[in-house]
């Protein structure tokens, strides 16, 4: 398997300002320096990079540029990362362009995968039909990568109507889109991490590997929360998954450079384990 790592460390996650009048302008970003973060997670081991659509936008114009320092410093784009609502009808329309232009960029810097999150929380309440909203979306996304030579997969996150078990099990069987198990957001939304990867093995297209202190949810380095990694990757050998695995980490309170060297001297130190 192949490490990388999310470049949302240096800077944290916000979504674009114009987006809140315009849906097919809502970007997410990471509002650090990407020279500062493909450098760095270079210098700390990883091989592989994940970014965020609004970050690669800003590339848009000049390509070459962000080719020539993932070359530089022998890192590859592995995946980009986007999401919207997907349960509107009316909005549903912009928030495929977005995805569109998503596709795009993804396959103008060399990237393989497209990562999704989404599913809107509504003021009076989730709906049945809901899921079944955002599954056909989703079924629309799987295509738009697929036109674009991309892998997509459906990453389950806090604050959306996928965050339990449950609610996983309400969509998963609707789509026909892979899963992207993330392991921080799956416990802190009352799963065990383990015990999902082995039940929806035969979906997993790509892994998002982070650590976890419950109550209150802060997400952590690997080895510095509450997470059995040890399981994790066994259930991920199981599923006979062997592909890159991304570590990442919303926010630091130090160096991000830091951060990323002690998940990737924990996750080298379990993998050699688990080898031996």
């Amino acid at each position: 398997m192949q490490l990388g790592y999310h470049s949302i460390t240096w800077g944290g996650v916000v979504g674009h300002p114009q987006g809140v009048t315009s849906a097919k302008d809502l970007y997410y970003l990471t509002y650090g320096s990407m020279e500062e973060a493909v450098r760095d997670i270079a210098a700390a081991g990883y091989t592989g990079t994940e970014m965020f659509d609004g970050n690669l936008a800003a590339y848009a114009d000049r390509p070459e540029e962000l080719r020539g320092l993932l070359a530089e410093a022998g890192v590859e784009l592995v995946s980009v990362y986007t999401g919207a609502g997907f349960v509107y009808p009316d909005v549903l329309p912009d928030e495929l362009d977005k995805v569109r232009r998503a596709c795009e960029l993804a396959a103008t810097f060399g990237a393989e995968r497209l990562v999704v999150g989404g599913g809107a929380r509504r003021a009076a309440g989730t709906t049945p039909e809901d899921y079944d909203r955002l599954a056909s979306a989703l079924d629309q996304v799987h295509e738009l990568a697929r036109q674009h030579g991309l892998t997509a997969s459906y990453h389950p996150h806090l604050t959306t109507i996928v965050e339990s078990p449950e609610e996983l099990e309400q969509l998963l069987p609707r789509t026909q889109i892979a899963f992207c198990p993330d392991t921080a957001h799956l416990a802190a939304g009352g799963g065990d991490p383990a015990a999902l990867i082995r039940r929806y093995g035969d979906r997993i297209a790509y892994i998002h590997l982070k650590d976890v202190a419950l109550d209150p949810v802060e997400f952590l380095p690997l080895g510095q929360g509450s997470l059995d990694f040890r399981d994790i990757l066994s259930a991920v050998r199981e599923a006979g998954y062997d592909s890159w695995l991304i570590v990442e980490l919303d926010a630091y309170a130090g160096d991000p450079l830091e951060a990323a060297k002690i998940s990737k001297a924990y996750l080298d130190q379990l993998l050699t384990i688990q080898v031996a």
